[in-house]
């Protein structure tokens, strides 16, 4: 079959390089794509803005699966269009990337189907925001209601930070994702990124994964969209992964359905395990990036079914099959990321990690300029390791890292430390 797949990033790149190895592939376009999308099919200058013209491209290209990669085409109702005109797509109808669309969405779907998460209040008003969060104990969160390219969240140590980040997101800091803020409790323990497949009806695990979200090394600095990950997450033994499904994943898939807005495609849980067990910080109506990018690696079967079994509503009930196989991945960002990423430096010695069994280079803010490789984005390169234990992974990685030639780039040089340190057995 033809498949389309919307997207330009890293996580685009791996879901091309997962999906051009199924034997039931004809032709992979990507749209806009990267210069790694591009080895792997055609790149097509395709607005996802425009969804007349990605469904005259699905009619011209007799394309059988639409995969949607951000969430932005998402909450704005690419998939509707698209089903409406008779293609399959894996990825959540408009009314269903609600669950990443909105913030106090997901926090009253949490409230009515008794979902673990922290206690909070929406608000639409500065004032009354200011006085809710005067009333709690620091930290506290605020979150944008809306999309805010991973960085609508802020946690206040102080009631001055707090009122600082309500008022500014008020004023435009986030722009219309801060109409409505969402106040939330501080919650305590260990992050994680879950992910499942949903059909509407039936959701299958699929992986976990931890990321590290600061720009600097010991998790500080400025909050990205992420500056690497590992999979699996060692906080999400087989019984935590259990409980998640259980107590989070089924209850959400549940509850859509209910709500008459059945959720199709990959539900992205991101949660803190701690004394009271998982509950849910946030969901996601996509995969992750960079935590894509270490999950297909790890995936040990064809996943190209998988996403046409989703989005026609007959996921199989056997469980998703993976490698006993750890994966590390190492953003490599252009420097300035993520205020003022400098873009149109040079990227070389690619070259001499192509045949690397234990290294995958997935672009992500890349562009061609003739024979030169060159940095168009913050998030350039995710660069992933493979092998037997986290550290081995690790290793890996680093060692591709040090054999790029990009003077124009920076990267956390401490990526897996908590599953080194914390759970330093398994390394």
């Amino acid at each position: 079959m033809n498949v389309l797949l919307i997207g330009s990033g890293g996580r685009e790149h791996a879901l091309a390089l997962a999906i051009s190895k199924s034997p039931l592939l004809k032709q992979l376009y990507t749209a806009p794509g990267n210069p790694g999308t591009a080895a792997l099919g055609k790149n097509v200058a395709l607005d996802a803005a425009d969804h007349r013209a990605v469904i005259d491209f699905c009619l011209e290209h007799t394309i059988g699966l639409v995969v949607i990669g951000p969430e932005a085409p998402l909450v704005a109702g690419l998939t509707d269009d698209l089903e409406e005109a008779g293609f399959s797509v894996f990825g959540p109808s408009k009314a269903a990337a609600q669950l990443e669309g909105s913030k106090g969405f997901t926090k009253d779907l949490c409230r009515e189907f008794n979902i673990p998460t922290g206690a909070y209040r929406r608000f639409s008003e500065a004032a009354p925001a200011i006085d809710y969060a005067r009333q709690q104990t620091p930290p506290i969160v605020i979150k944008a209601d809306g999309l805010a390219a991973g960085k609508g969240v802020i946690i206040a140590e102080t009631f001055e930070d707090a009122e600082r980040a309500i008022q500014g997101m008020f004023d435009g800091m986030f722009g219309e994702a801060g109409a409505e803020v969402v106040i939330e409790e501080f919650l305590h323990g260990e992050e994680a990124s879950f992910f499942a497949l949903c059909d509407g009806e039936r959701a299958l695990a699929f992986a976990s994964a931890q990321d590290h979200k600061a720009r600097d090394d010991g998790d500080t600095g400025p909050n990205t969209g992420g500056m690497g990950a590992y999979s699996p997450a060692p906080v999400m033994t087989q019984e935590m992964s259990d409980r998640v499904m259980r107590e989070i994943v089924v209850p959400a898939l549940k509850g859509m359905k209910a709500r008459g807005m059945p959720y199709k495609g990959v539900l992205f849980a991101g949660l803190m395990i701690g004394d009271r067990g998982p509950q849910l910080i946030e969901f996601n109506a996509r995969f992750g990036d960079p935590e894509t990018q270490v999950m297909l690696p790890r995936l040990d079967q064809d996943l190209l079914p998988l996403l046409l079994e989703c989005a026609e509503g007959r996921l199989p009930e056997t469980p998703i099959k993976l490698k006993a196989q750890e994966a590390l991945t190492v953003v490599y960002a252009a420097e300035g990321y993520p205020d003022s990423p400098v873009h149109g430096t040079e990227i070389k010695g690619l070259n001499t990690l192509v045949n690397d069994p234990h290294v995958i280079v997935y672009h992500a803010g890349t562009k061609q300029d003739g024979e030169r490789l060159l940095a168009n984005g913050g998030r350039v390169l995710t660069i992933t390791g493979l092998g037997d234990t986290i550290m081995a992974a690790k290793d890996a990685a680093y060692g591709a890292v040090a054999r790029v030639d990009w003077p124009g780039g920076f990267c956390r040089r401490d990526i897996g430390w908590r599953a080194i340190t914390k759970y330093g057995a398994r390394v």
